[in-house]
């Protein structure tokens, strides 16, 4: 037989795409349109409805960037379409084919009940099947003239990032608004051809099958009469159902599919936009799954759920009937799709401790996985607090993003820093927006590493990142390969019907222990510096807030602890700790607007916190003291209220009084030096650091000038914003040519001395060296005024010491990288991230590097000529990015990072704390007891709080901080009737020994124990 394959493909090709897909609406009638463009922001239904109208004509440009216009559209279904299936076809004047970055409209009955969205994918409205004839169709239309960001594929810095930039010339040119028959036959065949095809062509050149599946085709296509498609579509889907019945092969691999939409919270579209896509996906997703009994819907993130609640009731009852039915899913049980790296170790367990709980509260559900497809890398933390709120499986499919290394496995236990271990599923499908498509399907089947031991995997469907959800058509593509020779089986299921079968299937899957590193995306450590900063310092002054309004509760009768204040302020923060506004990726209203977010968060946390200060004070005589937020006791120098410094004690999670205290050692500043008896640090002429002496080790901490900043080029290949690549290391300045060096404090207790410089496209940046009595700790205050372009600012500490690997904190501990680049594994953490602080060391000796805002860093590890070995630490500063903002970074900062010689793990973990948790002077009664103090060597307390239930109960997070095990106590300032260990959503798990107000404590390394404590009345 002749090979008549290309022939056969290309005529398959032509029909469908120029024949077939335009017969699918049989008959259009247009509909009369009239408009009403709103003026600002979006409104409510109410006042569109009340507005005056204009007409509007098809082909009309309209809406400006980030506008919204509402149509008013009427017709009447013409009486011979009587007894055929009716809907309504709008095309707002689509650009490409993706549904979450370009015009979209929710659809509304004039009674303001939301029907349906309309987007590229998703044109139709459903009217009526079969209709009657006659039937009158009025709907009021909110459309969203959103701008494409992608467009030009990311190639050039944009203005239409932003409101305020953006300008207001029209972007779309209205299309479409029709009332239409839709043809089911057509639409069948079409479907029916569209599935077999892709999977011929994924198919083997000499696989039977593929060639049976040709000649089908063929002869499916002589059946059709091209001048009569709607009357011979039947007959040609007769000749092609013998072959869509062939059932897969016994050993077929099963793709366990389930319906979502990824909608990023914020991304190129700013929170506002974010809750109207909700509405729009969501109506969608409930439409769907009246349609169809197989459907199921994943959603995740607690806080789309709420915005629905709030803004579209009619949208949030369906939700609540289709959760009671099956058909919708809620998963993930975090507040938002955080980023898996940067948000603090208390945050991440509020992240699931709300997002759980409102699952609970309102669905009577309890999620058993966590689900982040798309998150830039995963922290070690994630099994233990994961398993500590309640779930048993894990998933992500960004790994598979990965620049150098594929990963091993797609199935696989993941093993936390403390040991824990979650099942934990990659999709070989490589992507959470599947659409069932043939190449799909054969990746998934081809690109699973898991075979021989396993049989299924998961695959998410449905259109994402601005929403849209899945489709009917995709629904039709499951039901067709739900059994199919040839290709790969799919059953639609809840993810924990997957879960709990891939376990039974393969339950002693192969072990990843440690951090998912995703080798991509390395830049979102810095990109955005004040968000990231905003964040860090919205943590800790919500740790503070919390501390002292438990203290006031417990010390001032009639004292009201501010659960809802502090519950709506953490909820602002964990919105923002999405996995595209914390890392910086989103265009420039989003971060315009965390920064105001994070500002007023800030004011309203130091109200609170001021509140509960003054109500201790007003319990007694007022009388200055130092209070001390961090959970290790410190001797530090404060400012007094009279302006004058004084050196302080003050025990951890407590107070004590303004009693200066006489240093052992003063401190010599010079022109050029610091000394304080406990290091001797020297500068150069040219700004850096000539010296640091370690007193009291007696050796030279650097290997190299300290402190050298260093300005890079940095274009990455791709994703401006998102990444920074390896031959960015390649061209740099060093700045080595300070405008002023100058000494700018003088006194026993402290001396400063200040280096400006100015750089680049008119850059400066301010650096006060800063070395205090009693304190190793050399803090290096930073003011910059940036104005670079694509470039980045690193400053580095070349430490002459020989490191096998460093450690950085993490959440609840800290995870070691090596410092070689033997494999390529390690060769592709060029750039890692870190919390609070970097630890370098060799047996006997060790330096950390500590900062109050910055994550990205790099380490790295070099032979001198003299045999000796530099260990250099370098903190990522601020980059400038342009795409999608093209001021990212612009302008002023201000953050303080510092250098720590002779430094243990346990100097890092408490000296980073006392660097973001500065301690506080103010006028308090007496000197409060703390609410708990611990003992035992590297037990710390993370958080201290009321119990969420407004029990009165006091609940305390601590854990195991230097990796190793720990027993000690705690000890309450209150009077403790009993104690429990309960897991992060404070459900109780069990006793713990306690003696009268003493409670024992035993942690294994890195273990995170949440107890509950009740006090006893008086």
């Amino acid at each position: 037989m002749h090979d008549e394959r290309r022939r056969i493909e290309e005529r398959v090709a032509r029909v469908h795409d120029q024949r077939i897909k335009p017969a699918i609406y049989a008959a259009t009638t247009p509909l009369t349109v009239e408009a009403w463009h709103t003026p600002g922001e979006p409104v409510s239904f109410s006042d569109a409805a009340a507005a005056t109208y204009e007409p509007f004509a098809m082909d009309t440009p309209w809406g400006p960037p980030w506008g919204t216009t509402w149509f008013r559209m009427r017709g009447e279904v013409p009486a011979d379409w009587a007894g055929r299936r009716v809907e309504t076809v709008i095309d707002l004047g689509f650009v490409g084919d993706w549904p979450g970055n370009q015009a979209e409209a929710l659809v509304h009955l004039p009674d303001g009940t939301p029907l349906k969205a309309v987007n590229p994918q998703n044109q139709y409205v459903p009217v009526a099947c079969p209709a009657a004839g006659g039937e009158t169709v009025a709907y009021l239309v909110e459309a969203a003239s959103n701008p494409d960001i992608l467009a030009n594929d990311f190639a050039a810095p944009t203005p239409l990032g932003d409101v305020l930039t953006a300008g207001d010339k029209p972007l779309y040119t209205f299309r479409r608004a029709d009332l239409a028959i839709l043809d089911e036959n057509v639409w069948h065949l079409s479907l029916d051809i569209e599935v077999l095809r892709e999977l011929m062509l994924e198919l083997g050149e000499h696989d039977p099958r593929r060639h049976e599946i040709a000649h089908a085709l063929d002869t499916s296509l002589d059946a059709l009469d091209l001048d009569d498609i709607p009357g011979t579509a039947a007959a040609a889907r007769e000749v092609l159902a013998p072959v869509l019945a062939k059932p897969a092969h016994a050993s077929a691999h099963t793709l366990s599919a389930v319906g979502h939409a990824h909608i990023d919270s914020a991304w190129l579209w700013p929170i506002r936009e974010t809750k109207r896509k909700t509405s729009r996906t969501f109506s969608n997703v409930t439409a769907l799954a009246d349609e169809y009994e197989e459907f199921v819907f994943a959603c995740s993130q607690a806080q789309q759920y709420e915005w629905v609640r709030d803004h579209y009731p009619k949208v949030w009852e369906r939700i609540k009937k289709a959760v009671t039915d099956g058909s919708w899913a809620p998963v993930g049980g975090m507040w938002v799709e955080a980023d898996g790296n940067l948000p603090g170790g208390e945050a991440l367990a509020r992240q699931l401790i709300h997002g759980k709980r409102f699952f609970m509260d309102h669905f009577g559900i309890e999620t058993k996985g966590v689900w982040l497809p798309d998150s830039f890398g995963y922290t070690a933390a994630y099994p233990q607090l994961a398993k500590l709120a309640g779930n048993d499986w894990f998933l992500t499919q960004k790994i598979s993003w990965n620049q150098t290394n594929k990963f091993p496995h797609h199935t696989f236990w993941w093993e936390g820093i403390d040991g824990t271990r979650i099942f934990t599923h990659f999709p070989p499908v490589d992507t959470y927006n599947v659409e069932f498509s043939g190449k799909e399907m054969a990746h998934a089947v081809r690109n699973y590493q898991d075979k021989g031991r396993g049989t299924t995997s998961l695959a998410p469907f449905g259109h994402g990142d601005g929403g849209g959800g899945p489709t009917r058509e995709m629904l039709e593509r499951a039901r067709r390969l739900a059994d199919l020779e040839g290709s790969a089986k799919v059953r639609v299921e809840h993810p924990d019907a997957f879960f709990a079968a891939a376990r039974e299937e393969y339950p002693d899957a192969p072990v990843w222990a440690g951090e998912l590193y995703l080798e991509l995306h390395r830049a979102t450590y810095t990109t955005q510096a004040r968000t990231k900063q905003g964040n860090r310092r919205s943590e800790h002054r919500l740790r503070e807030a919390e501390l002292w309004a438990t203290t006031a509760a417990l010390h001032v009768p009639g004292h009201t602890y501010p659960y809802e204040r502090l519950d709506r302020l953490w909820k602002t923060v964990l919105l923002h700790q999405f996995h595209d506004i914390l890392p910086g990726s989103s265009i420039a209203w989003v971060h315009r607007e965390a920064e105001a977010e994070y500002a007023r968060v800030a004011k309203e946390l130091e109200e609170l916190t001021g509140e509960s200060l003054a109500a201790l004070a007003a319990a007694g005589t007022p009388a200055p003291a130092v209070l001390n937020t961090s959970p290790y006791d410190r001797t530090e120098v404060v400012r007094a209220p009279d302006g004058t410094l004084a050196q302080v004690t003050v025990p951890a999670n407590g107070s004590a009084p303004l009693t200066p205290q006489t240093p052992a050692h003063p401190v010599t500043t010079t022109a050029r030096t610091l000394d304080n008896g406990l290091v001797r640090v020297e500068l150069a002429d040219d700004g850096t650091l000539a010296s640091v002496r370690d007193l009291r080790a007696g050796r030279e901490v650097l290997a190299g000038q300290g402190n050298l900043l260093r300005l890079h080029s940095d274009l990455p290949n791709y994703w401006d914003a998102w990444d920074i690549d390896k031959h960015y290391q390649n061209r740099f300045t060093d700045l080595l040519d300070p405008s002023s060096l100058t000494v700018v404090e003088e006194d026993p207790l402290r001396g400063a001395l200040r280096v400006e410089r100015t750089f680049g496209r008119g850059s400066r940046i301010t650096q006060t060296v800063t070395l205090r009595a009693g304190s190793p700790r050399i803090d290096f205050e930073t003011e910059i005024d940036w104005h670079e372009a694509e470039k980045i600012l690193k400053a580095g500490f070349p430490v002459d010491v020989r490191a096998p690997h460093s450690s950085a904190e993490i959440q609840f501990g800290h995870v070691q990288r090596p410092t070689h680049t033997n494999t390529s594994w390690e060769s592709a953490r060029f750039e890692v991230s870190g919390h609070r602080w970097v630890h370098i060391a060799e047996p006997g000796y060790g330096v950390a590097v500590i900062n109050d805002s910055t994550y990205g860093h790099d380490v790295s590890r070099t032979v001198r000529e003299d045999g000796g070995t530099t260990t250099t630490v370098r903190l990522s500063l601020v980059r400038a990015p342009r795409v999608p903002d093209p001021e990212a970074d612009q302008g002023h900062h201000r953050l303080t990072y510092a250098l720590l010689p002779g430094a243990t793990i346990e100097d890092a973990v408490a000296e980073g704390y006392a660097l973001n948790l500065p301690l506080r002077v103010a006028e308090t009664v007496g000197v409060p007891a703390p609410v708990v103090s611990v003992t035992g060597e590297g037990v710390t307390v993370e958080a201290v709080k009321l119990a969420d239930d407004t029990s009165g109960d006091v609940v305390v997070r601590l854990y195991e901080s230097r990796g190793g095990r720990a027993t000690g106590t705690l000890r309450t300032g209150f009077p403790l009737a009993g104690a429990e260990l309960t897991d992060l959503l404070e459900r109780p798990l069990g006793p713990v020994a306690r003696d009268g107000d003493t409670v024992g404590v035993t942690l294994r390394p890195f273990e995170v124990q949440t107890l509950r404590l009740s006090v006893r009345e008086a």
